[in-house]
């Protein structure tokens, strides 16, 4: 997770943005809304645009307590090779890898066991070379997802919601932006935000 996919977290009151930032802040602002809000609230993670649920019950440290700020984890490097039978005593260690069953042709077997430093080294090269040539269609994915997830929830009934969403999936803002120009001004702004984030196409939430 990069800061293009923060662990951010943003309410809104009906079709007004209530509150946005980490999880205690946001859960707390909602806390505070809710009893006076004829309107449901809503929350959305930044990262993935899902809607989450809070529990707002206690006092407010109880709140926060059960909202931390957590910062998504880096996942360790996934060895592939058979676990062995015993703990080494000697040799370097494998400090962050995981080992885990993976089911290959006996070719892909032969190949891979001809490679130097053997098959979990090749496997690993080969996943970070394919990290490294598909990470701007990964970034477009999951940014394309997000905003999915965000407008079927809070836009699924605005005019122009079908044809922004083919335009968010044909990669076109300016398509986007004159389908979803009606939405009201917050949603439209969250929405463009999550669209274009690493585009930098984008409007204030101001």
């Amino acid at each position: 997770m990069n800061s293009l996919f923060p662990a951010t977290h943003t309410a809104f009151v009906g079709h007004r943005l209530l509150a946005a930032g980490p999880l205690p802040d946001v859960a707390l602002a909602v806390k505070a809304a809710a009893p006076r809000s004829a309107d449901a609230i809503l929350v959305f993670e930044d990262a993935t645009g899902r809607q989450i649920d809070l529990d707002l019950s206690g006092t407010d440290a109880d709140v926060v307590r059960r909202h931390p700020a957590v910062e998504p984890e880096e996942r360790p490097p996934l060895d592939l090779a058979p676990a062995p039978a015993a703990a080494r005593a000697r040799g370097r260690p494998k400090l962050g890898v995981v080992a885990r069953e993976v089911t290959l042709l006996p070719r892909h077997w032969e190949w891979l066991a001809a490679q130097p430093g053997g098959a979990s080294v090749a496997l690993r090269k080969l996943v970070e070379k394919a990290r490294r040539e598909n990470e701007s269609a990964d970034r477009r994915r999951r940014r394309q997802e997000a905003a999915y997830r965000y407008m079927s929830s809070m836009a699924g009934n605005l005019p122009g919601f079908e044809e922004a969403v083919r335009a968010l999936y044909a990669d076109d803002p300016q398509a986007f932006a004159e389908h979803v120009q009606s939405w009201p001004e917050d949603v439209r702004a969250y929405a463009t935000r999550l669209a274009w984030r690493d585009a930098q196409v984008r409007e204030d939430l101001a």
